[in-house]
């Protein structure tokens, strides 16, 4: 009996066809060129030596964490801080401490969330960090679900190698990080004209510490030309403790985290101590 071959040789075809998408699909996903999160040239904010000292100071007694529970709060550990400019792109992130792996490794994308959060929500006339946010953001309050906000791109936040991290190499760098945090530790960075030019987040101690060493390290920069915030009368975006029964009485509120008089006492200094810039 004879058979017509045009089956089978369709078949073949079908199954090169499929083949053939299969391996093309295969080439495009192995494709750095396509798969890697782009890169961008940031705003020169900082540079990785400025943010890299200010923050040395900040910590105190260089290059380890201060001993002195009552310099900054928290726990005297070592830091990570991270630079994003007006675009989200970041600019420098950095460690404290002898080598990476001497602070707490998370610390390091969240010291970006908090970076692109301030960055994210502060304008030219309302200075916001990320202390700020924490009451309005907690079940009941105004900004609730705001921390789901911006994912952060897990490509550009743990892509590279691991030992270029905190590093001018840091894979982060020339990348857009997103990301949402809103407890203390980030700040938005102005110029001495006023203009809002990127955000600053700092993290590896308790979210207490974080705003206060943050806070230095803005003003060692000279990026502290707050022109106005939630706190201190309108002044600036100092973190404001007033949380009574559960409930932030100004609205913008945070929690204390481990010794209540001393960051509250840490915190009314700050304004004086290290006082922000006048912006025009």
């Amino acid at each position: 009996m004879n058979r017509s071959p045009a089956p089978l040789a369709a078949g073949r075809r079908a199954l090169w066809s499929t083949g053939a998408i299969g391996a093309l699909l295969t080439a495009a996903c192995s494709d750095n060129d396509v798969t890697n999160p782009p890169t961008f040239t940031p705003d020169a904010v900082v540079t990785f030596n400025q943010l890299k000292a200010a923050l040395v100071t900040a910590v105190g007694n260089p290059p380890y964490a201060s001993t002195d529970p009552n310099y900054n709060g928290g726990l005297s550990l070592n830091m990570w801080a991270t630079v994003v400019d007006r675009a989200g792109v970041v600019v420098a992130v950095v460690f404290t401490g002898p080598t990476e792996g001497d602070q707490w490794p998370g610390s390091r994308v969240i010291s970006a969330q908090k970076a692109n959060t301030a960055n994210n929500f502060s304008l030219k006339a309302l200075a916001l960090s990320t202390a700020n946010l924490y009451a309005a953001v907690q079940p009941g309050g105004s900004l609730f679900g705001l921390q789901e906000a911006n994912p952060i791109n897990e490509d550009a936040a743990f892509g590279g190698n691991a030992s270029d991290y905190g590093t001018t190499k840091d894979y982060m760098v020339g990348k857009r990080i997103g990301g949402t945090n809103v407890f203390g530790g980030g700040f938005p960075l102005y110029d001495t004209n006023g203009n809002i030019v990127g955000g600053l987040g700092v993290s590896g101690d308790t979210s207490c510490g974080d705003h206060a060493i943050g806070w230095k390290v803005r003003h060692a920069l000279n990026l502290d030309n707050v022109p106005g915030g939630v706190a201190d009368a309108g002044a600036d975006d100092n973190i404001i403790y007033d949380f009574s029964g559960g409930t932030s009485t100004s609205g913008f509120g945070h929690p204390h985290c481990l010794n209540a008089t001393a960051e509250s006492s840490i915190a009314t200094a700050l304004p004086t101590a290290y006082p922000i810039g006048t912006a025009p």
